[in-house]
């Protein structure tokens, strides 16, 4: 007899209530999907499936405990009998998405499928095969890792052929086989993009996002770099991502960026060949190494400026001169390793080409201004500044080289060797030259100042800075012996300058002299401000900034021997000056003033303004900061028909109040610029009103 089989747990126990009997389910089929049950009208839902699944055996539908050690089977779910009905589905092998899988009774995590787990030369063959730059862009957003690979992909390295190519779609025959770029991530500069890096924003990752990123857009052309991240700031590798994906690079600039050495620069020379301008300050760990490679691979380079680099010596620079036929503007500062040898060999092999010359703070001597008389056939623009070492025989050499033909303007600032003798040397040896700068050179005096004058036959400006030496009388002199060319006369801190009672001197008006500044000389006023009236019949701009010795007395006759009519005036400072002068300069040049300039001139009021608003139709720059003007002076300003203000300066008025603001906001109609800075009359709340109102205006407050 067989043994009676064994009952299972379910029906063992007592039969739970009867529950209403589902049903059959009829299937409908949907052509290209599975079929699908329909319950019958009327007939209740059977259990959901997650019940089914999550059951414990503690609740109403199936007490006493789990059927089965793992619920998550399916394939062990079959008819109970006739009281239980469950839906099996048809056997379908799953397709599991989730990170997790289920083995038995263990909870195992799916293995994570990257390309993260490709090694770069796989990536990189990958890369280098995308068929446009913006794909390349897009991959460059990814990860860091990614950008760097891509921005270490050379231009040469790119794979273009046709099979790379995206392929239209038949289903969409509108769209284009290559999709464009977005908007270049940089401004044009010249005909081409630039970047500018500053402070923390300069680091290697955003120098590898630019050379990516402006790749598709014709590569960048323009780069500046200034300071630097003391965290991730830029190295030699964020300059190769640079001299890899920027192979049109054109101007290269970096400042005080010390991590930057040799090896960056070298990057630099092997792939951006085009190179025209290179600019280096304060980058110590840059060598002649590095200059060396720059002149042999970049021969369009015209234009270098070194800066406080305290590694390169003379053989970067002898480099440069044997290596760049192109050179036309060179400018040494501040490097204490270079000597004669460097300027000597820079100078004399590209003297046929090199127009600008600039020397500062560097230990040469009289050697190196020798050779630039006598090599510098095409300099036009020369610059020596703070050489210590060189004497007035220097000067002397190179004024008298005759190689200096072709020189414009020449400036000379803190060199002790710049002396009467030279200056002379100078006058006879550059009979082109046009414009002359001397700051700071204790030994020029009037007898030196005389001299040039009558040699540089063709000077139109010269300025006289910190030249104690020079007195009124080489001034006057210089006016008379120029008298048919110079245009420009500037003075600045000349303590060498005062009134001397010349009496009337014979001398020849410059009628050519259309600009005259004499700013903060203490012992200049009236008597040489009349002198300098006969003089000068034909001024257009005057600045006699900082002159407290000068009055009515001497300001009121410039103002009547100007026949040709003022169009600049700037009185700042000349604190003795009154209404009088002020409403003088309105009624005589009323007519031609477009800019004038009266701040801190105390004793200018209410007059001044409302003689300018009923003369000066043509003015559009007024600066009465300091002045005595209140509320009445505005108002005359705003009810000018014919005044058309752009900028208008109140700052330090404090006797205005908020009663001007109606006038401020009619005069703000024309307005671009108004200053109410430290206007104590004004409240806060006041301005803010008034910077709502005249929202095309500049308010500083």
């Amino acid at each position: 007899m067989l043994p009676r089989p064994r009952r299972c747990r379910l029906a063992a126990r007592s039969p739970p209530p009867v529950a209403p009997r589902l049903a059959p389910f009829s299937l409908r089929r949907v052509p290209g999907r599975d079929p699908v049950p329909i319950r019958p009208p009327g007939v209740p839902l059977a259990r959901p499936m997650s019940k089914v699944f999550e059951f414990t055996g503690d609740g109403d539908f199936c007490p006493g405990g789990s059927l089965y050690p793992n619920p998550k089977e399916t394939s062990l779910f079959l008819s109970l009998g006739r009281h239980v009905d469950l839906y099996f589905p048809t056997c379908k092998r799953s397709r599991i998405s989730a990170p997790f899988v289920f083995s038995g009774d263990q909870l195992k995590q799916k293995k994570k499928a990257s390309i993260d787990v490709l090694p770069d030369e796989c990536l990189f063959e990958i890369f280098r095969r995308l068929p446009t730059g913006q794909e390349r862009s897009a991959c460059a957003c990814v990860s860091k890792r990614w950008l760097m690979l891509l921005s270490n992909i050379r231009g040469d390295e790119l794979s273009c052929n046709k099979t790379t190519l995206p392929l239209k779609r038949e289903d969409n025959p509108g769209e284009n086989e290559e999709i464009s770029g977005d908007e270049p991530p940089a401004i044009k500069d010249d005909g081409y993009l630039t970047r500018v890096l500053e402070g923390k924003k300069a680091t290697d990752v955003r120098l590898a996002a630019i050379a990516v990123g402006t790749s598709s857009h014709g590569g960048l052309g323009k780069l500046s770099i200034r300071g630097n991240n003391s965290i991730r700031g830029v190295t030699d590798l964020g300059l190769r991502t640079v001299a890899r994906g920027c192979p049109s690079l054109k101007v290269l600039s970096i400042w005080n960026v010390s991590s930057v050495g040799d090896e960056g620069l070298i990057e630099i020379a092997n792939g951006c060949r085009q190179l025209e301008k290179l600019e280096l300050r304060h980058c110590n760990a840059v060598s002649d190494k590095a200059l060396i490679s720059l002149a042999k691979n970049c021969p369009n380079l015209t234009d270098i400026s070194i800066d406080s680099c305290s590694t390169i010596r003379n053989e970067g620079l002898q480099a440069i001169g044997q290596n760049c036929p192109n050179l036309k503007s060179i400018s040494i500062n501040n490097c204490p390793h270079v000597g004669d040898q460097g300027i000597a060999s820079l100078l004399s092999n590209t003297s046929c080409v090199l127009t600008k010359v600039k020397l500062q703070a560097l230990h040469v001597t009289d050697l190196s201004l020798a050779v630039i008389g006598h090599y510098g056939k095409a300099v036009t623009d020369l610059i020596l500044a703070n050489l210590q070492n060189v004497s007035e025989r220097g000067f002397w050499v190179m004024g008298s080289g005759h190689g200096l033909q072709k020189l414009r303007s020449f400036a000379v600032t803190s060199c002790q060797g710049m002396t009467d003798m030279g200056l002379e040397a100078l006058g006879k040896g550059c009979p082109n030259l046009k414009q002359l700068c001397v700051h700071n050179c204790a030994f020029l005096s009037d007898r030196g100042l005389d001299s040039f004058a009558k040699a540089a036959l063709s000077l139109e400006r010269l300025q006289l800075e910190e030249c104690h030496r020079i007195t009124q009388y080489g001034l006057f002199t210089l006016l008379a012996n120029c008298g048919d060319k110079l245009k420009s006369l500037t003075l600045v801190h000349c303590l060498g300058m005062k009134d001397l009672n010349m009496g009337s001197p014979m001398l020849s008006s410059c009628k050519s002299l259309r600009s005259l500044s004499v700013r903060h000389c203490p012992g200049f006023g009236d008597v040489s401000l009349v002198m300098l009236a006969k003089l000068c019949p034909n001024l257009q701009h005057v600045d006699l900034s900082g002159l407290q010795a000068v009055t009515d007395a001497g300001f009121i006759p410039l103002l009547e021997n100007c026949d040709g009519g003022l169009v600049k005036i700037n009185v700042s400072g000349c604190s003795n000056l009154t209404d009088k002068a002020i409403s003088a300069v309105a009624e005589m040049h009323g007519w031609t003033l477009e800019v004038l300039n009266l701040e801190g001139c105390r004793k200018v009021g209410n007059t001044s303004l409302v003689a300018i608003a009923e003369n000066c139709p043509l003015l559009n720059d007024l600066d009465v900061s300091l002045c005595a003007v209140t509320d009445f002076g505005v108002a005359a300003l705003a009810r000018a028909d014919q005044l058309n203000l752009q900028i208008l300066s109140l700052s330090g008025c404090t006797e205005i109040s908020e009663k001007c603001l109606p006038a401020l906001r009619k005069l703000g109609q024309l307005l671009v610029g108004l200053n109410l800075q430290h206007c104590s009359g004004i409240s806060k709340k006041s301005v803010d009103l008034l910077v709502e109102q005249l929202w095309r205006c500049d308010i500083l407050h």
